[in-house]
């Protein structure tokens, strides 16, 4: 299984975002760095990695998604963030039920989580309105869900997710808005990248 092991602060420096968007608790250094003005191309595919890097997302699932957008109804740029957020792994982390996104891929690979009372152990699965996510029962007294939850009380679940802190499970009550998602990413940018 492919996936990205670079260092996050360094890799957060260049792309230009915070580590708390992937829910990291470091802090990026002040460094001055002499960076030569980007092209149009550069600053779209810029736009590309950054999204790429907030879900953890390699480039042939990325496309899959884009072209998946592509042909839905409405703005391509906000379906392709809908989709994005609508992974298990991303479902789990916005829950509150893991620290940061990798932690939340992870949890969902060990077989922790199910989705409408059966077991998932796919972090890209897409869920649907209505859909319940839950720690499985024999797993919610495992000291690593108590230290999570305490380290992500302070987290706001978004208004598109319900979260039932106490039973550690939530239910997908809509679709996510764009404006509901919290990081600066220009979706646009990425659509002109592809449709070239």
């Amino acid at each position: 299984m492919a996936r990205e092991r670079g260092p996050i602060v360094k890799r957060c420096r260049y792309l230009g975002i915070e580590p708390s968007y992937l829910g990291s608790s470091k802090k990026l250094g002040k460094r001055k760095r002499n960076m030569r003005k980007l092209s149009e191309y550069g600053v779209q595919l810029k736009e590309k990695q950054k999204l790429k890097f907030i879900y953890g997302v390699l480039e042939r699932p990325f496309r899959g998604y884009y072209e998946k957008a592509d042909k839905m109804q409405g703005i391509t740029g906000e379906n392709l963030l809908s989709l994005l957020e609508l992974r298990l792994d991303n479902v789990v982390f916005r829950l509150g039920l893991g620290r940061t996104r990798r932690e939340a891929r992870q949890i969902v690979r060990h077989n922790l989580i199910t989705v409408n009372g059966k077991k998932a152990n796919i972090p890209s699965i897409q869920l649907k309105v209505g859909d319940v996510v839950a720690v499985k029962e024999n797993k919610k007294n495992l000291t690593r869900f108590e230290l999570v939850l305490d380290s992500t009380k302070s987290r706001i679940v978004p208004a598109w997710l319900e979260a039932d802190r106490d039973n550690l499970s939530g239910k997908v009550a809509a679709l996510p808005q764009r404006d509901q998602l919290d990081f600066p990413v220009n979706e646009t940018l990425i659509v002109e990248l592809y449709s070239k």
